[in-house]
């Protein structure tokens, strides 16, 4: 089987996996989604109403039954109502997913804006201004909580400077200019910790390649510097920063709480907490698995980067 199909089958079986795991976990959290949507002001609901809630949810069939029924709708696209309001969460998860995922990659334009050349131009001078500075500020970046960083962001660009919004969100075809000005800063706060990952993994990529044998034997043929840097140092030292670029990546599709909290921006973390909250169990479910398809669907990107940037992992 070639290697990309041997990937393809992994990812699918890893998503199928994960769904399971969340399907039994949303179970085993202590409380009830019928009581919890019938409480009122502290009351304990009456019990016969809890029950027939339980049936018209189907709570009250056997786990067994209740989980391939909700593989079967997953399987034709439907990932169900919500327990809150009825509503088909998959109509809620597209609102919000492409949010997310502007903020995200926004995010990553930053970070690869301002790491990259800066990682690799510490790495070619080791003990120099660039890198003696780059070490600092991303020792300070990646020390500062996104939630304090993104206040003083509020603080500094909203309330004093009144450049941009404190927060909220407008669709670009509303308002292009108010929705970039919404995006920018939220997209900054992740932005500046994640250059500093990637600062630091570019710097020290390009210092390890920068002293193999083969750079050395570029240099003694008489290739030029720019060549050497870009079709030698570069390209192999790009791996392990598009690596730890598409962890992060992946981790921040469900991770952007704080900073959707603090600028008040309505995306797919948010959906989630308060699905956590209300035990809302398919909009639980449909959150996690559509943000663990898209974090495999990004590895096998990255695998696929892989083989373009080194041969030899196709070969693999």
């Amino acid at each position: 089987m070639p290697w990309y199909l041997r990937r393809i089958v992994a990812a699918l079986v890893l998503v199928w996996v994960v769904a399971s795991i969340v399907f039994l976990a949303i179970r085993l959290v202590p409380g009830d989604p019928a009581e919890l949507l019938l409480s009122q002001g502290g009351v304990a609901p009456d019990p016969a109403a809890v029950a027939e809630l339980h049936n018209q949810l189907g709570l009250d069939r056997p786990l067994l039954t209740q989980y391939f029924s909700n593989f079967g709708h997953l399987l034709v696209g439907d990932l169900g109502r919500s327990l809150q309001d009825g509503a088909p969460v998959g109509g809620e998860i597209a609102t919000r997913l492409p949010r997310t995922l502007e903020l995200i990659i926004a995010a990553a334009i930053i970070a690869v804006v301002l790491g990259i050349p800066s990682g690799m131009l510490a790495g070619l001078r080791p003990r120099g201004l660039i890198d003696d500075l780059g070490a600092v500020l991303s020792a300070f970046a990646l020390a500062v909580p996104v939630f304090v960083l993104g206040t003083l962001l509020v603080l500094i660009f909203a309330q004093h400077l009144h450049w941009v919004p404190a927060g909220g969100y407008v669709p670009f075809a509303q308002d292009p200019i108010r929705h970039l000005g919404l995006v920018a800063m939220p997209a900054l706060t992740i932005g500046i910790g994640l250059a500093a990952v990637v600062f630091r993994m570019t710097r020290t990529a390009v210092l390890d390649v920068s002293q193999q044998d083969f750079i050395r034997t570029a240099r003694a043929k008489g290739l030029g510097p720019v060549r050497i840097l870009l079709h030698h140092v570069l390209r192999n030292a790009l791996m392990p920063v598009v690596t730890v670029l598409a962890l992060h990546l992946g981790t921040l599709l469900g991770g952007t709480v704080l900073v959707e909290y603090v600028f008040n921006y309505p995306g797919l973390s948010g959906l989630l907490v308060a699905a956590v909250n209300a035990r809302d169990y398919p909009e639980v479910q449909g959150v996690v698995l559509v943000i663990s398809i898209l974090f495999v669907l990004l590895n096998l990107a990255v695998d696929l980067l892989y083989a373009v940037l080194d041969p030899r992992v196709s070969a693999a």
